[in-house]
């Protein structure tokens, strides 16, 4: 993509006052949920996404532009698209996030927002036989709300939403085995919300094996 296809993609002009109060609102806490992400260091370079259904469209959400770095997201660049289409890069998003945030919100009409990363300790935990452990505070606040989705290379085929929404089931939090973490809400907020808290009880219970393996 050249350049200035990226400066077009990134520099638009504001939307304030040109949606409706509600569209504006959610546009704003989802890019200030992407920069928030980003100075966790969650995020990886362009990849990964964070989602978020239009408000009274239940078919349409907001996704970030794929060619944008997560701290590039404004409230006017996201993309708004349809859950029911079948979209790749040439309209502007990633097709394998469209696949996973659009197969979720799809089979679940309670949540609005997604957050999906490749965070290390998630990643790593995911990679383990059992998964989160009750270990901490963190990790209770889990309890019984993690699921588990198998690798399956690179999320693209649409046949793959079945299985990723039926091992989601009605669960708040999903590793992706050796390959990162979903988390869902009624907002932004909440989603980050249930991030943090899996990204937290990750990065213990590492740091509890490391210290077994030494003893």
């Amino acid at each position: 993509m050249a350049t200035q296809d990226i400066r077009t993609i990134r520099n638009v002009q504001s939307l304030k006052g040109n949606v409706s109060t509600d569209e504006w609102n959610a546009r704003v806490d989802l890019a200030a949920c992407y920069r928030l992400v980003r100075s966790n260091g969650w995020n990886m370079n362009i990849f990964n996404h964070v989602s978020l259904r239009v408000p009274e469209k239940p078919d349409d959400f907001f996704i970030k532009a794929h060619a944008l770095l997560w701290d590039e997201v404004t409230a006017s660049n996201l993309v708004k698209v349809n859950l029911n289409e079948e979209l790749d890069e040439t309209s502007l998003v990633n097709r394998p996030g469209f696949v996973l945030h659009s197969a979720i919100l799809r089979a679940r009409p309670d949540v609005n927002a997604i957050v999906h990363i490749h965070e290390e300790a998630c990643v790593a935990v995911s990679a383990t036989k059992d998964g989160i452990l009750p270990l901490t505070q963190d990790a209770i606040f889990l309890y019984d709300q993690v699921a588990y989705h198998e690798y399956s290379g690179i999320t693209e085929d649409a046949e793959e939403r079945a299985a990723i929404t039926n091992n989601l089931g009605d669960k708040t939090a999903m590793l992706m085995r050796n390959h990162g973490s979903v988390t869902v809400g009624r907002t932004t907020q909440e989603a980050y919300s249930w991030t943090q808290r899996l990204v937290k009880a990750s990065q213990i219970q590492l740091q509890l094996m490391l210290s077994l393996i030494h003893i």
